[in-house]
């Protein structure tokens, strides 16, 4: 018989002496980093700040890769792309009040793209918590009340002994299904304090699997199986949980056409006969899906992009997989299954039957000529040459990182990702200034691979001091900056809505000089050489900048 006390592991007699004799001088700041560095965590983002020294401090004596940006936010977007293309949680250490409260809009990027963000924040010294006011520098009355709605999970530790457990905590949150950013609280005083705690060496943080109830599967590959004309809505779960390769068994063997969602790209080959490609803003889509007797959406909320401004209406039976339980039938009801996309397609390839339908090729041939000819009509060439000239420029294996501009939202539809998890923009959150910032944590998390990043002029200006990040680290990003003079989408916008536009119009400085100022080449291009341009910048290690003055528009809506 074996007991439970059979099942210890005991110290080995180097890891008691360790433990009876730990170095001198060490802080609750060296718990922190001595638990991210047992938990696997080779880099970290972030500013210092004077709350925060001690753990800036720790990191200055480990081998942790410390990459400092100009601004909490844009760290917390650089984290944010570190995490989508690596898959790890992601250390982003910040400073009490001010410093935190700028890293909200990142974290609420990270959230709407569950990306694995592990913040880390000081606080004011104990006896400054729970409300007491007494003045300390940074003070907010509940730090981490502003952070509560936003995160997946809150943490806090109050004593150097609590670090290490709290921080595996919300690690392991941080990478559970569905993956988000997790806010960690440690005071000043705790940070700075002495300890005698051994060196942390083990800690266990292995987020839970999340796999489907058998039942629901077995009712999901019956309806499939047997469906007249099934269609698969692929989100961005399939990128997050890796599951592309089984989204294409899966539509193969079901013979079901498949479009992507913006949050999706790239979870489907473009140029397969099955594909839709991710004209979600179309009506010749919505009608497409709208007549599908069983709708398969997998990872997906169906949002108000994803549902064409919740101008969708599924008309047959909808089977929804979701990891993250909030968005499971919120917009429509269906058979959901509360699921990582990786193991529920597994289960389904397990059970569905092969379904044979030479037709739906065909099919979807005429909804994407219908889409071509619609855009057609509008005279729209500009547009549609200048993707495909970035395309043609941008090696097929380099991440791209799209901001809230006209460029980005012609690409959500119609730019081809080519491979997963290699397309990101701000489309969760929509915050602007996110391109840049994310195109350098993109950078840091693949080495010796060029990333592009893409922006308005309106954007650009969010994130123009990370130019001297780029540089200080040599990070290999060329940064695409379509200049048309202001908030250009908004100017549609407000023009269309109201008859003019307010606030729109921006006075920005020469680019490509203030590139320069940074030491970071720059090159103004037009739109017949801008494939030839951004190939050399993209060729050239380090950073650079290359300008395209021009005003573009954006397709007709079909969803008013």
């Amino acid at each position: 018989m074996t007991h439970d006390h059979d099942l210890v592991l005991r110290p080995t007699e180097a890891q008691t002496a360790a433990a009876l004799s730990p170095p001198p001088g060490r802080t609750g700041g060296d718990l922190v980093v001595e638990t991210l560095r047992s938990l696997g965590a080779t880099t970290v983002f972030g500013l210092p700040g004077q709350h925060a020294l001690a753990v800036f401090d720790a990191v200055g004596r480990s081998d942790l890769r410390l990459v400092t940006l100009r601004t909490e936010n844009n760290a917390g977007f650089a984290a944010d792309a570190y995490g989508r293309i690596t898959g790890e949680a992601v250390p982003l250490l910040l400073s009490t009040g001010p410093g935190a409260l700028m890293a909200l809009p990142a974290l609420a990027e990270a959230a709407a793209a569950s990306a694995p963000v592990l913040a880390i924040s000081s606080q004011v010294p104990v006896a400054g918590l729970g409300g007491g006011r007494r003045g300390h520098l940074h003070e907010l009355r509940d730090q981490s009340a502003s952070f509560r709605d936003v995160v997946k999970s809150v943490h806090v530790a109050r004593t150097p002994s609590q670090i290490p457990s709290v921080v595996a905590e919300a690690w392991e949150s941080a990478l559970t299904a569905p993956h988000g950013p997790v806010w960690v609280e440690i005071p000043e005083d705790v940070l700075r304090a002495e300890t005698l705690i051994p060196q942390v060496t083990g800690v266990d943080a292995t987020p839970h699997e999340l796999a489907p109830r058998p039942e629901l599967t077995a009712v999901a590959a019956h309806w499939l199986s047997g469906a007249s004309r099934p269609v698969i809505i692929a989100g961005g779960g399939v990128i997050r949980s890796d599951a592309s390769g089984k989204l294409r068994q899966l539509a193969e063997r079901l013979n079901a056409p498949v479009v992507t969602t913006f949050g999706g790209k790239g979870a489907f080959p473009w140029t397969h006969p099955l594909s839709l490609q991710s004209w979600l803003e179309d009506r010749h889509m919505t009608d497409f899906l709208e007549d599908a007797d069983v709708l398969l959406v997998v990872g997906s909320g169906l949002g108000e992009l994803s549902s064409n401004y919740h101008t969708f209406f599924p008309t047959g039976r909808v089977v929804q997989i979701e990891a993250d339980l909030g968005k499971l039938e919120s917009n429509h009801p269906a058979l959901g299954i509360h699921a990582d996309a990786r193991l529920a397609l597994q289960a389904l390839l397990e059970t569905v039957d092969e379904r044979p339908d030479p037709y739906a090729p065909d099919r979807v041939r005429m909804v994407l000529s219908d889409i071509a000819d619609r855009l057609s009509a509008q005279e729209l060439t500009l547009e549609q040459g200048l993707l495909a000239s970035i395309r043609a420029a941008l090696p097929p294996r380099s991440p791209s990182f799209w901001d809230m501009t006209i460029l980005s939202y012609w690409a959500w539809s119609a730019f081809d990702a080519k491979h997963p998890n290699t397309m990101h923009s701000a489309q969760g959150a929509g915050g602007l200034g996110y391109a840049f910032p994310a195109a350098l944590g993109a950078a840091v998390a693949e080495p010796g691979t060029p990333v592009l990043a893409v922006s308005g002029d309106g954007g650009a200006m969010y994130s123009a001091a990370e130019l001297a990040t780029a540089r200080q680290h040599d990070l290999d990003v060329t940064w695409l900056i379509v200049d048309d003079g202001g908030y250009g989408i908004l100017r549609e916008y407000m023009t269309e809505s109201y008859g003019r536009s307010t606030g729109t119009e921006l006075t920005r400085p020469d680019f490509g000089a203030l590139a320069a100022s940074f030491d970071v080449p720059a090159t103004t291009t037009t739109p017949e050489s801008l494939t030839a341009d951004l190939k050399k910048a993209l060729a050239t290690p380090g950073p650079s900048v290359v300008v395209l003055p021009a005003t573009l528009r954006m397709f007709a809506p079909t969803h008013l």
